[in-house]
């Protein structure tokens, strides 16, 4: 049953995880949903027609008028003019008429000029003897019906009676006049403008009185329609111009209707089109909002499950992620509130501080992941309450900056690395400034370059101030152990690291051999070393209680275990790791190193004096040379475990020759591995090999061969 119930345990820890895990990710959820609704959400107002607006209105979206298109379209289709053909044929015709009138009075007072199909029809009939009005009857016998029918025969007899160069003068008028108004078109409605056009021209010409009165009898009867509605040609037409009629659209910021303005019936229409009256909610986007903070929940949490998977659950690592996404978001959400389409303060915005913490206190994976899902809600808090658009400037603008950031701070055990990082961050804020200032269409003056680059520097000098403020809260607050709190406590002058050295410097010397080795063999398998050293810096640090009783501060004088029974000097060695987890909660040090300090020595057996106890008492418990544990629960506490026995080992050695060394270490760490110190760390067999090659070598480098210099020989 015991089996069982361990199950039962194991199924606790892993639901009591995954429900501080969700309940992390919920709480996220529901913050980026409240920051972001407003942005997406389309706020409407309760107005009626013919009121005034108390307010002023803008577009939340852009949408075509379709009303208006159609009103406008239907303007411009009906503007455009009907399509005519002017006919050729028809002008040629009148024209031709003219010419066979002048014609035919030439061949008739003139027959040497006649054509020879002329002359046959007058040949038996010579006309110079012929009286006019022989000449009339002959003429009308000449000409065209049309003619004859349409023209008055006074026109004729003045033409007869007219001389030869007034009468060619006459024709070449007539024709002219006659062609510049057909050619232009006559259309039925218009042919009385256009008999004017001629009449006028032939009025204002040099001819006498009766050659006027003859060609204007004339030009009646050649001035007639030749100009002809097109249907398909119109059709065509309007079809081009509707085409080209661009639609009305409503862009969304626009102004509807501005504060005391009245709303007039076309002002309610475009309110009702953009759907800002109360009776128009759209849901639509708050599902989509909804969506897309699941999509962005469902990221967060698989970040940190795999955060937990390889870390373990740590509930101020997910406190911490929440308060640094809040802080970020606040940031966010209060600038929007004060940026506008020319004030782009969003460039200002410290975005950055969150995955410069994140990636100190946490992981750089974990960083990365949440600085593009910042960037992503920053383009939607930053869209100008535009619902359905996104500000791609400023969701990029926040990736390159975090992005900046997490790669700049690079040695994170250089102080100076966070300052570093603001001026790597500094640098790349004010490129992408420029580059969107570049590639604008806009024309930006010297002014506006200076001042948007203000802003991406006053963005990483803030990240870089709230970084650097923030991390001791995290730190002390959450109790998270980043690798600055490490730095500080491995300074040789804290308190506790001078208690070792002042009154247990054997220890104390101990210690620092035991971090050599610990963070060297840490780094070779991926572990934390910096938290392996400043682990086994105090590992020891209970036996500052009695230092005496151990061996490493026992110089000078007798070792006080010789007249002891074996079970009091167990008793005393085994309380050091103890005594030493008291004295480091007392001052307040990290969880972490307690546990290392408590760890260190897991449930081993203390040979010595077991056996020692086993020559005077056969019936002796081995339980009761054992420490009570817990065993080693993190890959450094195991290494300094391991590390811990090996340097007291080797030192111990007299001539530690490289063959010895890699017997010691070999036989202590298969010693931890078969009594089962290891079981309950996540170390690999692989690792032990790797753990077991890093120590040799650096043991090896420590205790090198030297040069056995000759001695003087005193004379």
């Amino acid at each position: 049953m015991k089996w069982l119930h361990s199950l039962n345990l194991l199924i606790k820890k892993i639901w009591s995880g995954w429900i501080v895990v969700l309940l992390t990710v919920f709480l996220l959820g529901i913050t980026f949903f409240l920051v972001t609704i407003q942005n997406v959400f389309t706020e409407t107002y309760d107005i009626e027609r013919f009121t005034n607006a108390n307010e002023t209105i803008r577009s939340p979206v852009t949408i075509e008028h379709e009303q208006e298109t159609e009103r406008k379209t239907r303007e411009t289709v009906q503007s455009v003019e009907d399509r005519f053909n002017i006919s050729s044929e028809i002008t040629e015709e009148r024209t031709a008429y003219i010419e066979e009138v002048f014609d035919a009075i030439t061949i008739l007072n003139e027959p040497e000029k006649q054509n020879d199909s002329m002359s046959e029809s007058i040949a038996e009939n010579p006309n110079d003897s012929l009286a006019p009005q022989e000449k009339l009857e002959r003429l009308k016998q000449l000409l065209s019906p049309e003619i004859t029918e349409s023209v008055n025969q006074d026109v004729f007899i003045e033409l007869l009676n007219a001389e030869s160069e007034e009468r060619e003068d006459a024709k070449e008028l007539l024709i002219r006049s006659v062609n510049e108004v057909m050619e232009e078109g006559i259309r039925a409605e218009n042919i009385q403008h256009a008999q004017s056009e001629v009449e006028q021209n032939i009025q204002f010409s040099e001819l006498d009185n009766d050659m006027k009165s003859s060609l204007l009898g004339l030009s009646s009867f050649a001035v007639i329609e030749n100009s002809f509605f097109d249907a398909e040609k119109t059709a065509e037409a309007r079809k081009e111009a509707a085409s080209d009629v661009d639609p009305v659209v409503i862009r969304a910021g626009e102004v509807i209707i501005r504060e005391g303005q009245m709303i007039t019936n076309e002002i309610y229409e475009e309110l009702e089109l953009v759907g800002v009256l109360d009776n128009q909610q759209n849901m639509f986007p708050v599902i989509g909002l909804v969506l897309f903070i699941f999509l962005i929940m469902i990221v967060m949490a698989n970040e940190i499950n795999v955060l937990v998977k390889h870390h373990g659950l740590d509930k101020g690592k997910l406190a911490s992620i929440l308060f640094i996404s809040l802080i970020v978001i606040t940031f966010m959400k209060l600038t929007s509130l004060y940026t506008t389409s020319v004030n782009q303060l969003f460039f200002a915005v410290p975005a950055a501080a969150g995955a410069l913490l994140l990636k100190l206190l946490l992981h750089e994976r974990i960083a990365i992941v949440l600085s593009i899902l910042y960037a992503i809600l920053g383009s939607i808090m930053f869209n100008g309450q535009i619902p359905g658009s996104l500000n791609v400037e400023a969701g990029i603008y926040f990736f390159f900056s975090q992005m900046a950031g997490i790669i700049f701070l690079v040695n994170i055990k250089d102080r100076m690395a966070i300052l570093k990082a603001g001026m790597g961050m500094a640098v790349i804020n004010v490129v992408t400034v420029l580059v969107f200032l570049f590639l604008s269409i806009e024309k930006y003056a010297l002014a506006d370059l200076f001042l948007q680059s203000g802003y991406g520097v006053i963005a990483a000098f803030l990240s870089a101030v709230l970084t650097v403020g923030l991390l001791p809260f995290f730190e002390t607050g959450l109790g998270i152990l980043s690798d600055y709190k490490l730095l500080s406590l491995a300074k040789p002058n804290q308190p506790l690291l001078r208690k070792i050295l002042t009154e247990a410097p054997g220890t104390y010397h101990h210690s620092v051999m035991v971090a050599n080795l610990s963070e060297t063999a840490c780094e070779s398998i991926g572990a934390n070393g910096l938290l392996a050293r400043v682990g086994a810096y105090y590992h020891d640090i209970g036996k500052t209680i009695i230092p005496h009783y151990f061996i490493e501060n026992q110089m000078a004088i007798k070792n006080p275990h010789d007249v002891m029974q074996p079970r009091q000097s167990a008793e005393i060695i085994i309380s050091h790791p103890y005594n030493g987890a008291t004295i480091l909660k007392e001052h307040k040090l990290p969880k972490e190193i307690i546990d290392i300090a408590m760890q260190h020595h897991g449930t081993m057996l203390l040979k010595y004096f077991y056996y020692k106890e086993q020559e005077k008492n056969k019936h002796v418990r081995e339980g009761d040379f054992r420490y009570p544990g817990p065993k080693p629960q993190t890959k450094e506490a195991a290494v300094i475990c391991i590390c811990d026995s090996v340097e007291a080992a080797v030192r111990s050695l007299k001539e530690p020759t490289e063959g010895k060394i890699d017997e010691i270490v070999g036989s202590i760490v298969n010693d931890r591995l078969m009594d089962g110190q290891l079981s309950e760390c996540p170390l690999t067999l692989k690792e032990l090999d790797h753990i077991h090659q890093t120590i040799c070598e650096t043991l090896k480098g420590i205790f090198h061969s030297r040069i056995q210099y000759p001695m003087k020989e005193a004379k």
